[in-house]
């Protein structure tokens, strides 16, 4: 018994010690991520903590806003292998997942799997929206399941896998609006933002310049997996828990005690999916700010990348000219912290 509780302490101990270098190793890649990257921190944390919680990342911005080379740019640094489709409308599924491929061999014919480039673990979707609804939805297995299904067999993918889709506007031409369920699969969805002046010189000097900034690998695949094992373990309390609970419910008009605002403006509230990336979210952030806990304020801050792609206006919501962020913001006033 004595042997257990020394065993159960020390493994105790070494987890403490090892935050201590998740909690440095996240600080580097974000400060090296910077280095390729002008301006756009709350993106870069927001993509950092999507990315340690095991979730995938819908980045929406007019073009030239740097959203590609943003997800370049973590692919060297956490050194993950890279892939990037260009989503078009003569995109097709097998051009994301693979095809059987009839070859010979030893004189009789055979099926033969050719990988697609989803076959890999940062997954850059860029411009996804502008491809057709077929082509989107080969993406829904890989995003939820991490598995591929082809002719019949199913291939798991290595992980860590991780989606990271841009998109235009959905109020420009040729754009395909995403699905619910495709959108649902996105952990985060995160608006880039036109950079400021100071930031648009930077750009300038970095890009048109040329003086470009070495950028390092700083971590591995299976250092990345073992960081979100120890992330995962971060203590929550349970009053931390029921308020982020408390929000998810809280999307929902038809449940007794929805406020009049989200009867008048919401059709479908968040899923539950939407509950777990905000735990999840909510502890990786947590580290990155320097705490050992999840705090309410983390809650709060999360609720908008996690919350804005997920709850679906009413049309009174539209004609009013209500956004899915200023509903969060006073339902986070609404819900009070006990």
């Amino acid at each position: 018994m004595n042997n257990k509780v020394d065993s159960q302490k020390v493994m105790t101990e070494k987890q403490a010690m090892t935050l201590d270098e998740v909690m440095v190793k996240l600080q580097g890649c974000k400060e090296e991520i910077a280095k390729g990257i002008i301006g756009q921190q709350s993106i870069v944390e927001e993509v950092l903590i999507c990315i340690f919680s095991g979730g995938n990342v819908l980045l929406e911005g007019m073009p030239g806003l740097g959203k590609t080379q943003l997800v370049k740019t973590m692919s060297k640094v956490l050194d993950l292998e890279f892939n990037r489709i260009q989503f078009t409308p003569d995109l097709m599924p097998a051009d994301v997942v693979g095809t059987n491929l009839v070859v010979k061999e030893q004189g009789s014919t055979v099926f033969q799997f050719e990988r697609g480039p989803v076959f890999t673990h940062l997954l850059l979707a860029d411009e996804i929206n502008r491809a057709t609804p077929k082509t989107q939805a080969a993406l829904l297995e890989a995003m939820g399941e991490k598995t591929v299904t082809v002719g019949g067999k199913t291939y798991h993918l290595e992980e860590p896998f991780i989606v990271m889709a841009t998109q235009n506007p959905i109020e420009q031409e040729g754009t395909y609006p995403l699905p619910e369920a495709q959108l649902d699969r996105f952990m985060f969805k995160l608006k880039v933002d036109f950079p400021s002046l100071d930031e648009l010189s930077q750009i300038m000097d970095l890009t048109v310049n040329s003086q470009k900034q070495e950028i390092k690998a700083l971590l591995k695949g299976s250092e990345i997996m073992e960081m979100r094992c120890l992330i995962s373990e971060i203590p929550m309390t349970d009053a931390v828990k029921q308020y982020a609970l408390k929000l998810i419910v809280g999307t929902h008009p038809e449940v007794e005690g929805a406020s009049e605002m989200i009867k008048r403006y919401v059709t479908v509230g968040a899923s539950p999916r939407a509950a777990q990336a905000l735990l999840s979210a909510a502890k990786v952030r947590a580290l990155l700010m320097g705490r050992y806990n999840v705090s309410f304020e983390d809650i709060k801050a999360l609720a908008y990348p996690v919350l804005r792609h997920r709850l679906y206006l009413s049309f009174e919501a539209l004609t009013d000219r209500m956004t899915p962020e200023a509903i969060i913001e006073q339902l986070i006033q609404e819900i009070k912290v006990v």
